[in-house]
């Protein structure tokens, strides 16, 4: 049994399988219909529950299209249904479920509900995000920077504003698989010590810089989120785009790493806020194709679980 809880915490050989797996099956579907099955169908007879905490669209499309794409079915169940950790211990819930299950995606708060499901579950535990990271988005980055550009070894990564979760697993994948990384922000909002370690600890180069266009010289990727959680207040509101105005990713700051830097944002996205509809919709946005990848890449990641 093999659970994909963080980018840092799975096997790079591993990884990279995941990512050539995706890759022949994205290649497989050229053309069909979306709701046409694979040409085989690795889920036939398995049920994938699919548990959010936290409200989604594309985790909760793309894991439902990708089962029911791959012959499964899915039981999608959110925080109100289940009260996980409110009554009925997560362990517990854990163990109910893999009676009935074949797989467990959970998207939740606190990386210790994700942590404490994988422990007692007798099934994989998928991270589809938490507070701390988010690893599916990651791998869909990944494998959308490697069919348009080729290998991100050796690549520059700026990621402009709120080192979050997105952040954090970004200097996972740096680490694992090779790449530079620079972040650009305010120092308030500077990405966890653990993360940017990790990445360095493998031999990747991480800096921090917080001048935005001197940052983005020579990238080759620029990343950037929404500067504001949905359940921010509006007090909160207004001092984050105070603080984070000034990383705006918006045509004069891409001008300035070069006409073969993309751009991405794991959506939703704030228009005119954190990024700027004309860079968005611009030539050099793989922000669509990105979206699309989550697809294909936590399909290869449930195959990956399930050993198939």
């Amino acid at each position: 049994m093999t659970h994909f809880l963080d980018i840092h915490k799975t096997d790079v050989a591993d990884l990279n399988n995941i990512l050539d797996q995706a890759k022949s099956m994205k290649t497989a579907r050229a053309g069909l219909p979306k709701g046409t099955p694979d040409a085989d169908t690795p889920l036939a007879n398995h049920m994938v529950a699919l548990i959010f905490e936290k409200p989604s669209t594309r985790t909760r499309v793309s894991f439902d299209m990708g089962v029911r794409q791959m012959g499964g079915q899915t039981m999608v169940l959110s925080g109100n249904d289940m009260q996980l950790g409110h009554g009925e211990t997560i362990a517990d819930t854990a163990r109910v479920l893999s009676r009935y299950v074949d797989m467990i995606m959970i998207r939740t708060f606190d990386e210790s509900v994700l942590l404490e499901m994988a422990e007692y579950a007798s099934v994989p535990v998928i991270n589809g995000l938490t507070d701390r990271s988010h690893p599916c988005q990651i791998m869909a980055d990944i494998l959308t920077y490697e069919e348009n550009h080729g290998s991100i070894k050796g690549k520059k990564v700026v990621w402009l504003g709120d080192g979050n979760n997105v952040c954090t697993s970004f200097l996972h994948a740096a680490g694992q698989f090779g790449f530079d990384m620079t972040f650009a922000g305010p120092s308030i909002l500077d990405p966890e010590d653990e993360a940017i370690g990790f990445a360095r600890s493998k031999g990747a180069s991480v800096s921090i810089e917080r001048d935005a266009e001197k940052a983005v010289e020579g990238a080759d990727l620029i990343v950037t989120d929404t500067w504001l959680s949905m359940h921010d207040k509006q007090s909160a509101r207004e001092r984050r785009h105070n603080l984070l105005r000034p990383y705006q990713v918006n045509k004069d700051l891409m001008s300035h790493a070069g006409d073969d830097a993309v751009f991405m944002h794991c959506l939703p996205a704030h228009r005119e806020e954190e990024v700027t509809s004309e860079v968005m919709d611009g030539p050099q946005s793989l922000v669509f194709d990105e979206a699309e990848n989550r697809l294909h890449a936590q399909k290869a990641v449930m195959r990956h679980c399930l050993g198939l």
